[in-house]
């Protein structure tokens, strides 16, 4: 195993991108970090998850999925190089693999496998959280992971693809001891979160949250809809269809359950057009109804929605304050 720099990685990630496309962190004008090439800034692998959701390099905010012209339907193509994304947490990289399962349930979606299929997934992890602070190592959910001791990026590889790319990786051997101890580390980081997840669950599927708790917490909804943009298990999308120089094309983009008209018929029905009803969608599918559908709750804790909620009512803080009122003594 090979202990590298960021120095060195950022030349591996361009000596790569003529075989791949490679999406990275990079440090942005204003500070920030977001997904993308090395042409758009510097690379930025510490600083913990990605604001942004990094299962949007292959469900992106918006994308044109076929188009109809005089010779008929045309659906556009995978791109014209595999993908190589670096920067997915642990977390995310669970979040990924859901939507993957998602996208290829009861129907195959060919727009996101035409991306998916032959990419390959990077993480980061180690000691290269914010100031320092210690992210999970993903292991085998990924193909490649970069695992920060503190100074340096331990380069562990976990599929055939993997180890294709970790050999062309500069660096200095690393010991097996300090992989180790960074692994038991690991191991060791607290599961509060995931506690708190699982008994505000408990109470959802066992029906002891009454209605009067999703009002309380849709009086703070301002519908800004953040925390459906940076969640990685949020897969709602809607529909458009234009007309340019006289070619049809339809575009799928992001659609979100906070939204009014989010479940409007055609009727002028609307399902879901409470904001209680709305915001109770939002918790109850991804801790209750997703058990039930998939076997398990669909939020992995990549904490974003937290983050970015303006009023405090992120999946987490809402399972707290659940959890406090009608939770067990």
């Amino acid at each position: 195993m090979k202990a590298s720099t960021q120095k060195q990685l950022a030349a591996f990630f361009a000596s790569v991108s003529a075989e791949y496309d490679v999406r990275v962190p990079v440090r942005l004008h204003d500070g920030t970090r977001a997904l993308g090439r090395l042409d758009e800034g510097p690379l930025a692998l510490a600083g913990g998850p990605l604001p942004t959701k990094p299962t949007s390099a292959f469900f992106p905010q918006t994308e044109q999925i076929l188009r109809v012209g005089e010779d008929g339907i045309e659906p556009v193509g995978p791109p014209e190089k595999p993908l190589f994304v670096v920067g997915l947490t642990a977390q995310d990289a669970d979040c990924l693999e859901f939507i993957d399962r998602f996208f290829a349930a009861e129907y195959r979606d060919d727009v996101y496998y035409g991306k998916r299929d032959g990419a390959v997934i990077g993480c980061v992890s180690g000691r290269c959280g914010r100031d320092g602070e210690l992210l999970k190592i993903a292991g085998d959910r990924c193909d490649l992971e970069l695992i920060c001791d503190g100074e340096k990026y331990l380069v562990a590889a976990y599929s055939p693809a993997g180890r294709a790319l970790a050999e062309k990786v500069d660096g200095d051997e690393a010991g097996a001891a300090t992989l180790a101890e960074l692994q038991q580390a690991s191991d060791a980081l607290p599961t509060e979160d995931l506690d708190l997840l699982q008994a505000a669950s408990k109470l959802l599927l066992d029906e002891k949250v009454p209605e009067a708790f999703w009002q309380s917490i849709s009086d703070r909804c301002i519908a800004c809809t953040s925390c459906n943009l940076v969640c990685p298990t949020c897969t709602c999308f809607d529909v458009l269809d234009r007309t340019v120089a006289g070619t049809v094309q339809r575009w799928r983009l992001w659609d979100s359950c906070q939204l009014d008209g989010f479940m409007r018929e055609a009727s002028g029905h609307n399902p879901m057009g409470s904001e209680p009803l709305r915001t109770r969608r939002r918790i109850h599918h991804k801790l209750a109804s997703d058990v039930t559908r998939w076997g398990h709750i669909t939020c992995f804790l990549c904490g974003r929605c937290d983050e970015a909620c303006p009023t405090g009512i992120g999946i987490k803080a809402v399972c707290r304050e659940m959890v406090a009122r009608y939770g067990s003594p």
